[in-house]
């Protein structure tokens, strides 16, 4: 299952979904990931000062990864104006989707 997220606020949306899909309350996942269950309440409000390190233990907790690729691109395939734009701005290689 892969989701797209531009913002922080839809980063922190998938977040409490992926949270509440495992029954968990937002104490749990703080434990689960080493934080304080304050910081979790930032990071599914959109908080923009959460430092990504933090990010990256909360998805890890869930069972989840960050992953990066061009915009526009759903399941492999591009739109031409979106392969147009990406040729403008080279991705490194080995990076794709986004958050899934």
């Amino acid at each position: 299952m892969s989701n797209l997220a531009r913002s922080p606020q839809q980063i922190g949306t998938l977040v409490r979904r992926a949270r509440k899909a495992k029954g968990w309350s937002q104490g749990e996942l703080g434990l689960q990931s080493g934080l304080r269950q304050g910081t979790v309440s930032q990071i599914e409000s959109g908080h923009a000062g959460v430092r990504l390190e933090t990010l990256l233990s909360v998805l890890a907790a869930l069972g989840l990864e960050f992953r990066i690729g061009p915009r526009g691109e759903i399941s492999g395939e591009f739109s031409g104006q979106d392969a147009d734009q990406s040729a403008d701005h080279p991705q490194p290689d080995g990076l794709e989707d986004l958050i899934g």
